[in-house]
Formats: C-alpha cells, sequence, structure tokens
C-alpha cells in the first residue's frame, strides 16, 4: 500500500506496482503486457530476444518473467502513458530529499565531494541520483552499469543468465553494433571491424573472424612494433616542421627584405623620374625664354619701323604744293626710312628646338614600359621555348672555380642563399630497389633488394631516386651531405625515361640532366656525356642553387658558412658539348689541311710528268696517247 504524500519518499520497487521485475528499480518508460505486469521497455525488448526466453529455455513466444505467460513474440511494445503519468506524480523534484532522511555529508566520488574522483570511475546506473555508487560490472543486454548489490539478480536470476557482463563501461552503447545493436564480439581482419553474431553470419561471413580477445592479443603483440615506427615519425616529422619552419621564417624574413628593397629601388627610379621631369621642363622653360627675348626685340624694333615709316608718309602727304623745298625733303626722309633694314633676323622662323622634348620623354616612356614588361615576363618564367633544363651549358671551357666574376652570386654569403631554402622529399615511387630512403634525411644503398611496388617511374638500371616536388619557377638552393661512397647530385628533365639503359641514364649521361659527382677521389661535372673534372678539395656539405629564369644551376662547397664555387652550368654560352664539337671540327680541318698539301704535292708532280711528256710529243705518237690518257 501506498503511504505518505507525493512529496514523501517512495517504497522499493520490489513492493510497489511502480517497480520493473528485471531491473528492480522504478519503471522507465513502462509497458504493460497482455498478463497485465509492467516492465521497463528496454528490459522487456532486451529480455524477449534473448536466447531461452521461450517456454522450456526453448525458441518459442517468449514468457513474461514473473508469470511465465506467454506473449505474441511479435508484439509492438507501446508505452503506459497513464502509468507514465503516474510516475511523473510520484517522482519528487530534482535534488529532493526525503523529509525524514537527515542530509547525507557529500562523499569522494559522489557530486558535491571532489569533482575529479567522479570521473576517475563507473557509476552505477540503478543507485539513485545523488548516492551513485561505483559499478562492478557492465551489462551489454542491459545496456547498463551495476553496483556489487545492484548486480546480485544478474548472478542468482535465471532470467539474467543469457546477458552479458563485462568490466565496467563508460559508454556502453559503443560496444553494440550499429545494425543490429547486439554486442561487439568478434573482429573481422578481413575489413578490420568490431562485428556482431549476426554480422558474422550476412555480411561476413566468408571472412576471416576471431574473438576480440583474441584480436587484442595479436594487437598487443604488434604494438611495440607500431609504437616505435610511430616514434620514428614523429621524430622524422619533428625536424621536418621545424625545417619547415625555418623555410617560413625565411620566406617571410626574405620577403620582407625584397619588398623593402624594391620599394627603396622603386623610389630611386621615381626620384630619378622627378628629375628627369624637371630637367626636360627646365630645358623648355630656358628655351622659351632665349628665344622669346629675341622675338619681343624684334617686335619691338618693326613697331618702331612701321611707326616711322607712317609718320614719314603722314609728313609727305600734309607738304603743301608751294613750298618745294619742304616736298623735297620730306621725300628724302621717307626715301630713307623705306631703305632702312631690321638687325635682327625674325627668331620665329627658326626651329623651336624646345618642341623635341615630349618626343623624348615618349621615347623613355616606351622604353619603360618595354622594360616593365620583360622583367615581368621574365619574373614570371616566360619566355623560354624549352622545358626542363634542355640546352643547360657549362659557362666555361676548362674548370675555373675560383674565377668569381662570371657568377656574382658566388660574393654571396650561405645567409643570402638560405633566403631560397627549399626542402626535397624524395619520391618513393622513383627509388631504384637497391635504395633505402629516409625521408628528408637521405637515402643509401642496400645489398639486399627492398620490395618497393611498381611504379612506372622508378629507375630500374640505375641506383638513383628523384625528389618529389617539382622546380619550374623562381629560385630553389639546398644541401646535400655525402657521408661516403660515390654520390651524384643534379636536375634532370620531366620527360626523363627511367628505363634507359645504365650508360644513358645514369645523371649527366644523357642531354636531359646535369650533375656533380663525387667519385671517391674528386668532384667531376657531367652534362651530355662529357665530364669536367674539379680540382677542389673535399666539402661534407653540397650546395645546388638553381635559377630557373637564368636557366642556371651552380654546385658551392659549403664549409663554416663559407660558399666555394665549384662550378655552374649556365643556359646562353658555349657548352661542353658543342666544344668537344668544335675541338673535332678543328682537328677535321687540321686534317684536311694535310689533304690540302698533300693534294698540291701529287699536282705538282703531274706538272713535272706533263712537262716531260709534252717535250717528248713531236717524236713519239706514244707519248701522245700517253697525254691524253693521263689528262682524261
Amino acid at each position: 500500500m501506498e503511504s505518505g504524500s507525493a512529496g514523501g519518499s517512495l517504497p522499493s520497487p520490489l513492493d510497489s506496482p511502480f517497480g520493473c521485475p528485471i531491473c528492480l528499480d522504478t519503471l522507465k518508460d513502462p509497458v504493460t503486457i497482455p498478463c497485465g505486469h509492467n516492465f521497463c521497455l528496454g528490459c522487456l525488448g532486451a529480455h524477449r530476444h534473448r536466447p531461452g526466453a521461450g517456454a522450456g529455455g526453448g525458441q518459442g513466444a517468449p514468457r513474461c518473467p514473473l508469470c511465465q505467460e506467454p506473449f505474441p513474440a511479435d508484439l509492438q511494445l507501446r508505452k503506459n502513458h497513464t502509468l507514465c503519468e503516474l510516475l511523473q506524480l510520484r517522482q519528487p523534484p530534482p535534488g529532493a530529499r526525503s523529509p525524514m532522511a537527515p542530509p547525507a555529508p557529500p562523499e569522494p566520488g559522489e557530486p558535491g565531494g571532489a569533482p575529479q574522483r567522479q570521473e576517475e570511475g563507473v557509476l552505477c546506473d540503478v543507485c539513485p541520483e545523488g548516492e551513485r555508487a561505483t559499478a562492478a560490472q557492465s551489462c551489454l543486454v542491459c545496456l547498463a552499469s551495476f553496483c556489487p548489490p545492484h548486480l546480485q539478480p544478474h548472478l542468482r536470476s535465471p532470467a539474467f543468465q543469457g546477458h552479458r557482463l563485462v568490466p565496467p563501461l563508460r559508454r556502453i552503447e559503443d560496444s553494440l553494433c550499429k545494425l543490429h545493436l547486439r554486442p561487439l564480439e568478434s573482429f573481422c581482419r578481413t575489413d578490420q571491424a568490431c562485428i556482431c553474431q549476426l554480422c558474422q553470419g550476412q555480411q561476413h561471413r566468408s571472412h576471416e573472424v576471431v574473438a576480440v580477445e583474441v584480436e587484442r592479443e595479436h594487437k598487443e603483440a604488434q604494438r611495440p612494433k607500431i609504437l616505435s615506427c610511430v616514434e620514428d615519425q614523429l621524430d622524422e616529422l619533428g625536424v621536418t616542421v621545424a625545417q619547415t619552419r625555418k623555410t617560413v621564417e625565411l620566406i617571410k624574413s626574405a620577403a620582407l627584405k625584397e619588398k623593402e628593397k624594391v620599394s627603396r629601388l622603386f623610389d630611386e627610379a621615381s626620384r630619378a623620374l622627378v628629375t628627369f621631369q624637371k630637367e626636360v621642363t627646365g630645358f623648355i622653360e630656358d628655351g622659351e625664354r632665349s628665344m622669346l627675348l629675341e622675338a619681343e626685340e624684334d617686335l619691338r624694333q618693326k613697331e618702331e619701323r612701321r611707326a616711322k615709316l607712317a609718320q614719314c608718309r603722314q609728313n609727305l602727304e600734309r607738304v603743301p604744293s608751294t613750298d618745294t623745298i619742304y616736298f623735297l625733303q620730306e621725300f628724302q626722309a621717307l626715301k630713307i626710312a623705306a631703305e632702312e633694314k631690321s638687325s635682327l633676323c625674325p627668331s620665329f622662323q627658326k626651329e623651336l628646338s624646345f618642341t623635341k622634348s615630349s618626343q623624348a620623354v615618349c621615347a623613355v616612356k616606351e622604353l619603360l614600359v618595354t622594360g616593365c614588361k620583360n622583367q615581368w615576363d621574365q619574373l614570371l618564367g616566360k619566355g623560354y621555348e624549352e622545358s626542363g633544363f634542355h640546352g643547360m651549358q657549362e659557362a666555361v671551357a676548362e674548370p675555373q672555380p675560383s674565377d668569381k666574376s662570371n657568377n656574382p652570386a658566388c660574393l654571396e654569403t650561405r645567409d643570402y642563399f638560405l633566403k631560397f631554402a627549399f626542402i626535397i622529399d624524395l619520391d618513393s615511387d622513383t627509388a631504384d630497389k637497391f635504395l633505402q630512403l629516409f625521408g628528408t634525411k637521405g637515402a643509401k644503398r642496400v645489398l639486399n633488394p627492398i620490395g618497393y611496388p611498381e611504379s612506372p617511374t622508378r629507375f630500374i638500371n640505375c641506383e638513383q631516386v628523384l625528389g618529389e616536388n617539382l622546380m619550374n619557377r623562381g629560385n630553389y638552393y639546398w644541401e646535400v651531405e655525402i657521408i661516403d661512397g660515390w654520390v651524384s647530385i643534379g636536375v634532370i628533365a620531366e620527360d626523363f625515361n627511367p628505363r634507359e639503359s645504365y650508360d644513358r641514364g645514369r645523371l649527366g649521361r644523357n642531354e636531359k640532366s646535369c650533375c656533380l659527382q663525387w667519385n671517391g677521389q674528386n668532384y667531376v661535372a657531367w652534362f651530355g656525356g662529357f665530364e669536367s673534372v674539379i680540382q677542389q678539395p673535399f666539402f661534407h656539405t653540397i650546395g645546388v642553387y638553381l635559377e630557373y629564369s637564368e636557366k642556371a644551376l651552380t654546385f658551392y662547397g659549403v664549409r663554416d658558412a663559407k660558399m666555394t664555387c665549384l662550378q655552374q652550368l649556365k643556359d646562353g654560352e658555349e657548352s661542353l658539348l658543342k666544344k668537344v664539337e668544335r675541338k673535332r671540327e678543328l682537328s677535321r680541318a687540321h686534317f684536311s689541311s694535310h689533304l690540302l698539301k698533300y693534294a698540291l704535292e701529287i699536282y705538282n708532280s703531274w706538272n713535272e710528268l706533263l712537262s716531260h711528256l709534252c717535250t717528248a710529243a713531236a717524236s713519239s705518237p706514244t707519248c701522245l696517247s700517253l697525254i691524253y690518257i693521263a689528262m682524261s
């Protein structure tokens, strides 16, 4: 029987019609089956799908856990709304306690105690709110965790024999199959996924399936190797991140310095244009002033002469007809005034020299526009029809590493080149099978072939590897550290053929690549199959500087931040190949001169022979036939 008011304490779930006989707690989403008993919706739904819930423990119709009366297996479970409303009326307000029960002090692990302790363990889902104890186990059928007292029905009652108990889980729903809402008990090694029993019999029927515990043991055995690999990757990524950060800072610093330099140069150019404008304007003003003075003086003289002539003419017209002497005097004065000539030439008939100023300024403007367009195209890498490094040529015929006048970049320090620092990642799809790669750290030769996957860009006849990034615009600088052995460093065109033979596929042995090689004794520059020995000491660090817009590649020896130019290959100058061909032409010309000299000697001999034959021609017809045969 009920006792007390709505705000009083609730009776025990076992003694109340509002308790669930399965979970021994107050009903949650109550449902009523045909026999009249009430259960939680989740508890009853899990119970009727549990194996052995039918009559006699078989697979027949499910039975009520209390009276064992069967009910349809396909019965649609609906919430009892009337019972839900009664439960809401009997439910105490959140946080309210029984008036008779004194407030309990908060304990560790409960609300009001240390909050960090609550997160350490899984709490029981059956205990009242505010008094939840630590769970001992979780049930994958009930989808709840239970403390030792509330776990007893699962341990004693036959109705819970089919429930699976596991160590406490914080999120039980993650341990269920999303498709069938069944416990994930197996692991499919084919699909590398946790599955339930229904999944194993359907989608994963022909796959390799093991228990999750077996797979965990297998994964635990692999964990040290995986962790070691992860540590190596973390170390490598740490180095790469540091290098990339340094590159970012270098890019920002170089861009800032370049913008300041460009701004300064534009200011200087603007000042030069302003100065030129002032000079041209001054030139026009000076020309105007000097010519204007001459023109104004000429105007004054002509106006005075005109006024004088007009006065003389007027005086002559006013002379009376009877005054002969006065007439003669005025006539003579008019004649003299008419015969006078101006001392200055009319300056306006001369060419105005300052009118050519606009032509000069127009020419400067055209030069400026053309120069700006050409330089902009050069910055964008336009104007070069050849792609890759075809036509890369050597700056000098003989090695002249100390000649810095031909290469202004040699005068710069290492800090200058670091502005163009470029990190090269080695492309494993191009590496020969006898090369082992270490990411950005480098590569080394191994005796046993590595099982790289098949790739159309992989070298098969040469122990070579390429970088992943293409360099098709701007300037690039990278450094290579030589530890020991035979090492070649260079560039190759994009349309290379990795299937070339050993003699043609190596760097520098064809027209599409060039390189610097250390053979253990000295450096050798290779291009187009021709070599050029470089007399320089050994450098552990080699710097490579590529100026794509200039089609120039320079190799440096780096030591103590100092740069030593070893060799420069540059387009637009005579190549090593052309020099060799020129030597061959010189050899042919020399050989031809010997042949010509020999032919002249033969000709002279023939002339002597013919002269002797002509002397004897009159006396012997036989000699005439010999002369004919010789001349024919």
